[in-house]
């Protein structure tokens, strides 16, 4: 096999359904051996009758390509180490890791209940900060001892954290933290030849199928826009060689569209000089405002 991915390993974690197996099957086009996690859980996060990782890698295979099963919770620090050690136990190597895994369970706010706050917190932040950890350990470790590598982290965001998602204030607020890590892991981790960016995409996917129905309905004729497929081959792009030197950004991908996000920025600003009294601060805002660019609507909130 050849590819601009040929010889990587590359671990992707959610990858059974959805853009998690878009992206392990791309990967695994480009010549990518891949490490399928999925611990084959239902959409609420609760566990199902079986794991789909095997049918993943079973495809993978079928193709041609390289491709092993793992079901451990990456959520946790014992799952997110066993990931990095099946790359290495079974491929020698860990070149990329795709952030993915995630799960919805969604409220307004004042019916949110704390527990469906901590499991949303807890699958999409914490399972990108573990997997993250261990395999950055991984790359310090070989750089400090010569070998230094060409590594690469994908982190899945999405415009619901960077803009808001009313009746996903859990979700929305995992997916802006994940940004927030990427830019510090990106700066931190950068020593150690490990370049990392985040993705913020829209496709059609067991999560997205049923809070926005309308919108992803697949066309019965024509370009698909929202297939899960169309955000892969910029994913794979990021995980490859050839993405040397872009590090620290977040992408938002949808159809055919790419689009670099800018993030918070200073806008118009105001300098007294000295402490500001509350009656100056009103008058001094409010024509900040009108000087400052118009927010994105959040998702969900109408016109």
């Amino acid at each position: 096999m050849s590819g601009i991915c040929y010889g990587r390993v590359v671990a992707v974690t959610g990858a059974g359904r959805g853009l998690g197996r878009a992206h392990a099957l791309a990967f695994a086009a480009e010549g990518a051996r891949v490490v399928v996690n999925d611990l084959g859980v239902g959409l609420d996060g609760t566990p199902g009758p079986d794991s789909p990782a095997a049918r993943v890698v079973a495809e993978i295979r079928a193709a041609g390509g390289a491709a092993v099963a793992h079901g451990a919770d990456i959520a946790t620090g014992a799952g997110a180490a066993s990931l990095v050690a099946t790359a290495l136990d079974t491929y020698g190597r860990l070149d990329t890791l795709v952030n993915n895994a995630g799960f919805l369970r969604d409220r307004m706010l004042v019916n949110l209940d704390e527990d469906d706050w901590d499991a949303v917190l807890r699958v999409h932040l914490k399972g990108h900060f573990l997997p993250l950890k261990h395999a950055a350990a991984h790359w310090r470790a070989e750089t400090k001892a010569g070998r230094t590598p060409e590594a690469r982290v994908i982190n899945t965001s999405s415009g619901a954290g960077l803009l808001g998602s009313v009746g996903q204030a859990n979700y929305s607020a995992a997916k802006a933290a994940i940004v927030g890590l990427t830019l510090v892991a990106a700066a931190e981790l950068a020593r150690y030849g490990v370049q990392i960016n985040a993705i913020a995409p829209a496709a059609r996917t067991r999560m997205t199928a049923q809070t926005f129905a309308t919108t992803m309905t697949a066309p019965t004729t024509g370009f698909d826009t929202m297939a899960p497929e169309n955000v892969s081959p910029l994913v794979v792009w990021l995980g490859s060689t050839a993405s040397t030197g872009v590090t620290g950004r977040v992408f938002e991908t949808e159809g055919g569209r790419i689009t670099v996000m800018e993030g918070w920025r200073p806008g118009p600003t105001a300098d007294k000089g000295a402490r500001w009294v509350p009656e100056e601060v009103g008058e001094t805002v409010l024509k900040l405002l009108e000087e400052a660019q118009p927010q994105g609507p959040v998702y969900g909130a109408g016109s």
